[in-house]
């Protein structure tokens, strides 16, 4: 069984995913949903290297969200303020 503080890495890294889906570009796209099924899947691990294992993959799909929605706001900038040529 994982222990208190895998525990507490656990929630807070499902809170911090489930606000990012909030946000998340595409309407169509179940984040939040798929977030769910994924945390319920997983569960059951008791293995801490699988607990490891499963944490970290949590961890990269939180910066690639990230990084989605830092390219987000670049292309919105730079569609609003466009340099004319002189």
């Amino acid at each position: 069984m994982a222990g208190p503080s895998t525990r507490l890495r656990v929630i807070k890294l499902y809170k911090e995913l489930h606000r990012l889906g909030r946000d998340y570009p595409d309407e169509n796209y179940d984040f939040n949903g798929k977030l769910r099924r994924m945390f319920e899947k997983n569960k059951n691990l008791t293995d801490p290297e699988e607990i490891e294992k499963a944490l970290k993959l949590g961890e990269y799909i939180k910066n690639e969200t990230l990084a989605l929605y830092s390219l987000r706001k670049y292309r919105h900038l730079k569609r609003n303020y466009v340099i004319a040529p002189s």
